[in-house]
């Protein structure tokens, strides 16, 4: 990130937990040079805003039902630039992005996805795994692009399967996973210490093979 300080502004649909993991992650220290400037939900009702007004994080609601996308887009915009966002991280954001959105922030835009990406993209990620059969899940953090769950992965973490698992009880763990694995990912981000060779994110100095 350019500045020394990086905003992030965090999109909800829902409850917000990753958001939260996020925000204990900068009052705890571990992601230092950060700090939540605001949290917007496209629901009105999402549990996620109470919270984080709850915790002193700047909270607004834009409901985008109803709404033309370009309309609501423009409106999430005007916002995160408002509160000087460098950073924006998609948490549980229930919204296909237009090209336009994803190109303006493109490389300062994040997403966590609930499986091992490329498998099980979109929704219900935990039971398409169960349903497939799958021994072996996790959750993936990649950069945001115009393909849905399809931006460059810079971190992922396993979760095994377990033969008696259910769709909540497998959501449980890798809902574990995610809040330690969007920390990480966004530490790595703000670093800069990263460049992407194709579709592959590699630490700078790592060395890569053309």
């Amino acid at each position: 990130m350019s500045s020394s300080l990086t905003r992030i502004g965090i999109l909800i649909s829902g409850r917000g937990s990753n958001a939260m993991a996020i925000l204990r992650a900068v009052e705890e220290g571990r992601l230092p040079g950060c700090e939540i400037a605001v949290v917007i939900s496209n629901i009105a009702g999402a549990a996620g805003i109470e919270a984080a007004r709850a915790a002193g994080v700047p909270a607004v609601a834009l409901e985008s039902k109803g709404r033309p996308r370009a309309e609501h887009e423009r409106a999430v915009t005007a916002l995160l630039e408002k509160f000087r966002v460098d950073l924006v991280c998609l948490a549980g954001y229930m919204r296909l992005l237009s090209p336009e959105f994803t190109q303006r922030w493109s490389g300062r835009m994040l997403n966590i996805h609930p499986s091992l990406l490329p498998a099980f993209p979109g929704l219900h990620a935990q039971r398409q795994a169960l349903e497939y059969g799958a021994q072996v899940t996790g959750c993936s953090v990649h950069f945001v692009d115009e393909v849905m769950d399809g931006g460059v992965l810079i971190l992922q973490r396993t979760c095994a399967i377990l033969p008696d698992d259910t769709e909540d009880t497998l959501s449980a763990r890798v809902l574990h996973e995610e809040h330690i694995a969007y920390v990480e990912a966004i530490a790595r981000v703000v670093s800069g210490e990263y460049e992407v060779v194709g579709r592959r994110y590699l630490k700078q100095g790592a060395g890569h093979r053309d």
